[in-house]
């Protein structure tokens, strides 16, 4: 695989998966402004459950392309295939559960039903396209996925728009606007790799659930690791406090979303790696990959006066504070998602279910010590200490299964600590205007250093 290839692949990767996710973010200001404050609510309450939905609906089957990319690489469109059959057969069983059990079904949600046959759709064809990126990206193809991306995100961002402006029901304009491009690429890919494959084969579902089954109770209690701060802060504190702390992690969430879009970017080179036995390849490349992010991470925190006065105004300043631990933890979730990448490819994925309630488990008991004692900003450093956690936890699993050798853990470790020292620290100097602005200087002036002494290698690559 030319060196070229797979940096471009994983450079568009990154760019585009930030921008996509990000456009959410980006047309809140819209939203808000044309819908009531109720339909605004109720679109976010749609949204919200069908991310808890989609992590049991889906079964998360794209983890195990990781390590099917090396077993099943004579016959990639038979297991995509296969896997996109799995996850429709999945969502189709939920709902029939929900037709037979409609009533409780719309009471718990707090949803219509009309609109819980809409959610039902965008389950069903969302991890189609999602396992098309997904079967894309292993083969460092990103021309189609990108455009695919950037055409349903955007198509679906001025389709709302369009309806919500159009529609009387300003609610269902958006909920429509939302789903339809989904189910549409959906509908198309499903034809496509029908086609392509012509037959479903069961065994590779055998392979693959095992692989993503502990995924479910992973990213269930990721999502209430994330979120419980919230409704704690709501009732021990005040809603203002929570006021304050959302919108610091709203802010946060874009951190967590360029994890997620590097790491997408970053696991199918670490995976042909892995299947190469590049032991040192990935050792040489992991450390600066860590520290690149993490001196990033350092750089953005002295930054975040500028990001909430712009986001939330004076009013807001209170959760300055917030950001350096939330970005803290956003470092630890970065650094443990490497270790998660070998737990999947080796496929032991059962230790970080039990490693993902445990630190959610944890988080909830710190919360209830310390939100009660020190305020809001309490939770910022005890959801940081749940992604600490997690590190530790991940590192460990790797060890367990004899996979240590593939980084240097003490690098990582320095980097860990480092890295929230530094933000730790950043505290100090976030009202310092002359003193934060010298450090900005001092930090662009290592980072042009260190980009002369590796001129030529940044050369090299660019050049190929």
């Amino acid at each position: 695989m030319k060196v070229s290839k797979v940096f471009a692949s994983g450079l568009w990767y990154t760019i585009s998966s930030f921008l996509i996710r990000s456009i959410g973010l980006i047309t809140t200001p819209i939203f808000t402004r044309l819908l009531t404050k109720s339909e605004f609510g109720d679109f976010n309450n749609f949204t919200t459950w069908i991310s808890i939905l989609m992590i049991v609906t889906s079964l998360n089957l794209g983890a195990s392309m990781l390590s099917a990319r090396r077993d099943y690489k004579d016959d990639w469109n038979g297991y995509v295939f296969s896997m996109m059959s799995l996850s429709l057969i999945s969502t189709l069983i939920w709902l029939i559960i929900f037709v037979l059990f409609s009533e409780l079904f719309v009471s718990f949600l707090a949803i219509e039903q009309k609109y819980i046959y809409a959610m039902f759709l965008y389950l069903l064809f969302y991890p189609v396209i999602d396992l098309f990126q997904v079967a894309e990206r292993f083969q460092y193809k990103y021309k189609i996925t990108v455009l695919t991306s950037l055409l349903i995100s955007v198509g679906s961002a001025a389709l709302s728009v369009f309806l919500v402006i159009n529609m009387g029901d300003r609610l269902q304009g958006r909920i429509i606007g939302f789903v339809a491009p989904t189910i549409i690429g959906g509908l198309i890919l499903v034809g496509i790799y029908l086609w392509k494959a012509q037959k479903i084969n069961w065994h590779y579902w055998i392979y693959a659930l095992p692989i993503t089954l502990p995924f479910i109770p992973h990213l269930l209690s990721l999502l209430l690791l994330g979120g419980m701060s919230r409704v704690m802060i709501k009732q021990l504190c005040s809603s203002e406090d929570l006021a304050m702390y959302s919108l610091a992690y709203t802010i946060g969430s874009l951190v967590s979303i360029l994890v997620m879009s590097i790491n997408s970017a970053y696991s199918p080179w670490l995976g042909d790696r892995l299947t190469e036995k590049k032991y040192e390849v990935i050792r040489n490349m992991s450390f600066p990959y860590a520290a690149i992010f993490s001196f990033c991470g350092c750089v953005g925190v002295l930054l975040m006066p500028e990001v909430l006065l712009l986001m939330g105004g004076r009013s807001y300043m209170g959760a300055l504070y917030v950001m350096p631990p939330v970005a803290a933890g956003c470092i630890m979730q970065f650094l443990y998602c490497m270790y998660v990448n070998v737990e999947q490819y080796e496929k032991k994925t059962k230790g970080m279910a039990l490693a993902s309630v445990i630190a959610a488990a944890s988080n909830f008991v710190l919360n209830y010590i310390f939100i009660s004692r020190f305020g809001f900003i309490a939770a910022a450093y005890t959801t940081y200490v749940g992604y600490l956690s997690l590190l530790i936890m991940h590192m460990w699993l790797v060890y367990h299964i004899k996979m240590s050798h593939v980084y240097e853990n003490r690098k990582i470790i320095l980097v860990a600590l480092g890295t929230s020292l530094i933000m730790f620290a950043e505290n100090f100097v976030l009202e310092l205007l002359i003193i934060r602005y010298a450090l900005l200087v001092a930090f662009g002036l290592l980072a042009l250093i260190i980009l002369l002494k590796n001129k030529e290698l940044i050369y090299k690559v660019i050049k190929k």
